[in-house]
């Protein structure tokens, strides 16, 4: 890995020989705002592969993003090349549409341990995830901008949950994220599920061409043949506001290129099929 050449792709150009809580947050939300979550790979004749230099190949090189096993995978490469003390955690996306839990090893994320301290981090997400690492050392409210997280403990489970903007406050409703234990694990653990989400009917990465990207602003979003924009609340808006657009096939690789920074090496094919409930509830 040529680290200044990941951190010149993610747009970071302070200082970054010492691991450090700033460090940590900037080049977190650096990524975010630099690497989509996108699965075009899998809608363009392509497979993904976990292998680091491939991932290293593709995101800083091509500057194309990916889904978790991807960004979190090269994210943890980087942290360590940062001398970060980084440990692979595994965990189980509650699927907003069909209202289950994915099966184990559904999601990769990344727990840093800085003086102490445990810190989640997790840049392969998409919505609604956070844009700074989140404390595992507490279960109350953590604040970014216009919303709230925290990370809910059962026994040897953390459920990542967030507050949507309409229920924020102290009585407000709390959305389940997702699941994971605090158990260390291996990047090649993910194999097997990384190709289960590129070919099973109950993955959204299987029925679903997407690509998203963090603003500062608000996000940008492309699934099937729509293209979304959302701002985040402002004085003036009083709240998130969003705009869609619907895309004719032809129009869809000017919309990657100039929103997402994105030129395929294969055409697209657009999909938006629904999600089949998986067999089994986890």
């Amino acid at each position: 890995m040529e680290v200044d050449r990941y951190l010149s792709r993610i747009g970071f150009t302070g200082p970054s020989d010492v691991p450090s809580l700033e460090l940590l947050r900037s080049v977190h939300r650096c990524h975010l705002l630099s690497v989509p979550f996108e699965d075009l790979t899998v809608h363009s004749g392509g497979r993904v592969q976990l292998d680091l230099p491939i991932l290293y190949d593709k995101i800083v090189k091509q500057r194309r993003g990916g889904f978790c096993f991807e960004n979190n995978s090269l994210f943890y490469w980087l942290l360590s090349q940062l001398g970060f003390q980084v440990t692979v955690l595994a965990g189980q996306v509650k699927n907003s549409i069909t209202g289950r839990y994915g099966p184990p090893f559904d999601h990769l994320i990344l727990m840093v341990t800085l003086e102490g301290k445990r810190w989640l981090c997790d840049v392969g997400f998409g919505v609604p995830g956070f844009s700074v690492p989140l404390s595992i050392e507490t279960c109350g409210p953590q604040e970014q901008g216009h919303r709230v997280y925290r990370l809910r403990r059962d026994r040897e489970t953390l459920f990542l949950e967030w507050q949507k903007e309409e229920n924020r406050g102290e009585h407000g409703d709390w959305s389940e994220i997702y699941k994971f234990t605090l158990e260390s694990r291996l990047l090649g653990d993910f194999t097997e599920m990384c190709l289960y989400h590129q070919s099973s009917p109950s993955s959204m990465f299987f029925c679903k061409s997407l690509c998203t990207v963090l603003k500062p602003e608000g996000r940008v979003t492309y699934i099937g043949r729509r293209l979304k924009i959302s701002r985040f609340p402002s004085e003036a808006t009083g709240g998130v506001t969003e705009t869609t657009r619907e895309l004719e096939d032809e129009e869809i690789p000017t919309v990657l290129e100039e929103h997402f920074g994105i030129i395929l090496p294969s055409p697209l094919i657009p999909k938006d099929d629904t999600i089949t409930p998986p067999p089994v509830m986890y």
